[in-house]
Formats: C-alpha cells, structure tokens, sequence
C-alpha cells in the first residue's frame, strides 16, 4: 500500500524523505515535485527498479529515462565531458528546467532503457527533490504520468494515474506549471535543441550557441 506524505508540514515532510529514501534504495518507485512537473523516480543504477518505473508509465525502453541528481558534481560523474557550452549553460540554467543529452560515462553498470550511450540528465530546483536526490544519489525519473496522458501538476493527479504501482508520495503543493523542461544535445560539435520547453530558446542563446533545427539564426 502506498504512503502519503505532505511536506509542508516539517514532520511528514522529513518522515517522507525518510520513507522516499528507504524506498528508493530498496528499488521501489517515489513519486516528488520537481519544478516542471510531478515525476515518478527510481534508482538509476537498478535496473529492476527502472523496468519497474517504465513499466508503471506504459512506457518501452525505447524511451529511456532521463536521470536526475542533487549537485552538479554527481552529474559530471555520470558524463563524459560537458564541453565548454554545456558547462556555461549549466553554470547559468541549473538548477533548473534544463536537461542534458551527454555521452553517458562508459564504465557505468545501469540500463535506463535504449540509450545508445547517451544519458539525458537534469538538477531540479524544487527543494523536495534536491533532498531527495542528495539522499539517494542520481534517480531515474520521467513525469508521473500514463505514457500519453498530460503530466501531474498535483500529488493527487499522478496516485489517480499511477495509484499502488508507486510505494511513496511526497505531496510538495501544486508544481508552477505544466510545461516541462528544455532539453539540449550536447554530443554533437554544437548544442542543439531537442526539445522546446520552459526556458526559452533566446535566453539559451544568450549564453551559448544554439541551434534550433529549421530556425534562422539569432531567432
């Protein structure tokens, strides 16, 4: 049976986190705020626990997870360089609705799906999380949703999706909004967007080359 936790309140929040924690170490699924979205977590160095995660969604591994962590010190570990670009732009995006598409660090034993080497790696700003993660160590985490379904914005709308597939819930409040993070590609010679999302295409470029596929320069 799945356990609630509202963490506005101090003493369910630290027994949440607690709980979180325990679970996610045991392989079981956690579902925490981030700053986008409500996301749905597992250890990322089980792979049980993340077949468990996207067989949750409805989700086949040809659309891994992405990973998410506490410090940018546990992210670097996990890539095989950030390049000049990507560390500007974590050094002006993160933490935050930002991810990464990094070659993955090739001595890694995990299996987040059909990666073809590449990891897609994010540090959210929601204190919720970053506790979390601090915790656990990087989490394999994909929005708290049915594959096809909107994403939660509340607690209540991922249980009513995911229900007892997850062990614990930590209710952080309603997150700020419903569009998800931007994601760029840095395996390339130069970033590139992936995929639209909260930070916006402009500022991305204010601090480094961009590139938007059919866009014009400077766009």
């Amino acid at each position: 049976m799945s356990s609630w936790f509202e963490c506005a309140d101090e003493s369910q929040r630290t027994s949440g986190l607690a709980a979180a924690a325990s679970a996610i170490l045991s392989g079981e699924l956690v579902v925490l705020p981030t700053d986008t979205v409500y996301g749905v977590g597992a250890d990322a160095f089980s792979p049980a626990a993340v077949r468990r995660l996207l067989a949750a969604k409805g989700r086949g591994r040809e659309m891994p997870s992405p990973v998410l962590v506490g410090t940018v010190r546990a992210a670097t570990a996990l890539v095989e360089d950030l390049g000049q670009d990507g560390q500007r732009l974590i050094d002006e995006f993160w933490p935050g609705a930002l991810t990464v598409v990094c070659r993955a660090t090739r001595t890694l034993s995990w299996d987040l799906g059909d990666t073809k080497g590449t990891v897609a790696i994010r540090m959210p700003q929601d204190p919720v999380a970053l506790e979390l993660l601090r915790e656990t160590g990087p989490m394999a985490v994909s929005s708290a949703n049915l594959t096809g379904s909107s994403p939660p914005t509340t607690a209540a709308e991922a249980k009513n999706q995911l229900g007892e597939a997850v062990a614990v819930y930590l209710d952080g409040g309603a997150t700020a909004g419903d569009v998800a993070s931007t994601i760029v590609d840095l395996t390339g010679p130069q970033p590139r967007l992936l995929r639209r999302g909260a930070i916006s295409v402009g500022r991305l470029r204010e601090v480094a080359a961009v590139t938007a596929g059919g866009d014009a320069p400077g766009s």
